[in-house]
């Protein structure tokens, strides 16, 4: 519940503090004495935007404070999941720099806007005029029937399986997406594939070839300078080989008597060695290079069709082209499978349908069960407030497809009158009407939803009299299980709060500021009796005033 709120610097407010109790508590106000002004300060703290336009003194900061009483709400996993100090009595802090930017903290803890909406879903719920608006909303009235149903597991485990279905729906998509773009490609791909695999590439075979056919071209000139070179080293006319041998024998004959004989000795002799196997491979290599214009004819053949088939694929190298035939390969190899692979995912999917089809209507039961319940609870209270003949039929019909909250959509027909045709809310009730209506509604879910406060921001415009006063009792009824807020203008729904607010303005030289004061029992009796006979205090309002608050007290 809400313990505490303190404001500075905020639109019209210089600094006020407020001490909130449990069970019913109203605040009253003249129009435009601030009321809106505290909701706007509390909204902040709950994760709402702002800047620097809510700055009263430009110059300086705003801060609002909130103490939340949250013990047996279940925040404590929260708070540890999001590295915050947990408290029982934990205080939101927000601060409204004067540069426009803001700051948020949770028990001294700095953190986002995103931490403040989390658990400000958990805290309270500000229930402002326009949220009368979503009486005609199917999402509203999902969660109201959600609510009352308290099925959140059976909606948690309906996620689960939804999300496992739309992976394998996702799936099946791609799929067939890949599959249809690579099928209007695969005349195209089966032909380039063919060109590359009938050559039959070897990677590194290009090298190979380019080698060969340069000595292929310029055999003749390779062949008569290796036989010139052989000649040189062994032929009949002064060969160096035999030259070389002499020169060795020579040596020999001195090696014993100079100190680099036997050096020179094995230097020449591994000479000979090394010329004497130079020439029998200059010999081999002679005979094996031959003038062969077919041989030479293939080979440019077969490299100009490499050079060709690289110049289209836009590469440079051998390897790049053997690569692009196995990607062609693999994708002719998937279009080939795609029959067997969508045969088996859509018999993946028919077995996700059959888990998210019980587990759905496991959902879907559990809201017709409370739909009777909530109809005839919410036609008791409108009869109470008024509205004897009002009808409200909650219709759960089947959803051609499964969605993210089941295969149901709940659709609430209503009627005020007697003969009146069902109809959405907002299409036949009036303001008064739906005000009352979302009372009843806001009285049913304070009993399941566990919200620790609600605040009714004027739920009661454009209603009067016994009306007023029965809202005034279920606001009290609600108020036995949790903190209950009502900002208010009829004095019938005023005598009815355990602590009464009231907001005022005061205007000065300088400025004008917005203040709340919490009234004592002869206070509550003035302000009840304004209410009653306006500016122009009288004898009788103090007396009905007196009357008022004497069946309540």
């Amino acid at each position: 519940m809400l313990k505490s709120l303190y404001v500075s610097n905020y639109a019209l407010i210089d600094q006020v503090e407020i001490d909130f109790s449990t069970g019913f508590s109203v605040m009253t106000g003249e129009t435009g004495a601030g009321k809106s002004i505290i909701l706007g300060a509390l909204s902040l703290v709950l994760g709402q935007r702002s800047d620097m336009s809510v700055l009263k003194n430009k110059d300086k900061k705003s801060v609002i404070e909130a103490c939340f009483n949250i013990t047996g709400y279940g925040f404590k996993s929260l708070f540890d999941r999001e590295d915050v100090d947990y408290a029982e009595e934990t205080t939101i802090r927000r601060e409204i720099l004067s540069t426009g930017k803001s700051r948020a903290f949770v028990n001294d803890t700095p953190v986002n806007l995103g931490f403040l909406k989390s658990i400000s879903l958990k805290l309270i719920d500000i229930h402002s005029q326009h949220q009368n608006l979503l009486l005609g909303e199917s999402g509203f009235q999902l969660n109201v029937v959600d609510t009352v149903a308290n099925n959140a597991a059976l909606r948690d485990k309906y996620l689960l399986d939804y999300k496992a279905y739309k992976a394998l729906v996702q799936k099946k998509n791609q799929l067939a997406d890949k599959n249809a773009k690579l099928a209007q490609e695969a005349d195209y791909m089966q032909f380039q594939y063919n060109e590359l695999e009938s050559l039959k590439l070897v990677n590194g075979e290009q090298e190979e070839l380019e080698q060969e056919r340069e000595m292929l071209a310029h055999a003749e000139e390779i062949k008569g300078h290796l036989f010139a070179g052989f000649q040189l080293l062994n032929g009949e006319e002064a060969p160096l080989l035999a030259a070389l041998k002499d020169v060795t024998r020579n040596i020999e004959k001195i090696a014993a008597f100079i100190p680099q004989g036997e050096e020179w000795r094995s230097r020449s002799e591994s000479a000979f060695i090394d010329l004497d196997e130079l020439a029998k491979e200059l010999e081999d290599k002679m005979e094996q290079v031959d003038h062969d214009p077919e041989r030479l004819d293939l080979v440019s053949s077969r490299l100009d069709q490499i050079y060709a088939l690289q110049q289209k694929h836009r590469v440079d190298n051998l390897q790049a082209l053997i690569e692009i035939r196995d990607s062609l390969a693999q994708q002719l190899s998937q279009i080939s499978s795609f029959e067997e692979d969508l045969k088996q995912l859509n018999k993946d999917i028919e077995a996700a349908i059959k888990v998210l089809q019980i587990s759905g209507k496991a959902v879907s039961q559990s809201r017709k069960k409370v739909i009777p319940a909530i109809e005839k609870q919410i036609v008791s209270q409108l009869a109470e407030l008024g509205m004897p003949n009002a009808r409200l039929v909650v219709e759960c019909s089947s959803l051609k497809e499964f969605t993210e909250n089941g295969h149901d959509h709940i659709d609430f027909q209503f009627s005020a009158n007697k003969k009146g045709e069902l109809s959405a809310i907002p299409k036949v009730a009036s303001g008064g009407e739906m005000s009352r209506v979302m009372l009843c509604i806001k009285a049913l879910l304070s009993e399941s939803k566990g919200l620790p406060t609600i605040i009714f921001d004027e739920i009661d415009t454009g209603v009067s009299g016994e009306v007023a006063d029965k809202m005034g009792d279920i606001m009290q009824q609600i108020a036995q299980n949790i903190q209950v807020i009502s900002i208010t203008h009829l004095p019938q729904i005023a005598v009815k709060g355990k602590h009464h607010y009231k907001v005022y303005k005061t205007d000065s030289r300088s400025d004008t500021q917005t203040s709340i004061q919490k009234l004592d029992y002869e206070s509550r009796i003035t302000e009840i009796a304004k209410m009653l006979s306006g500016s122009n205090l009288t004898a009788a309002a103090l007396i009905n005033a007196k009357e008022l608050l004497g069946e309540e007290v």
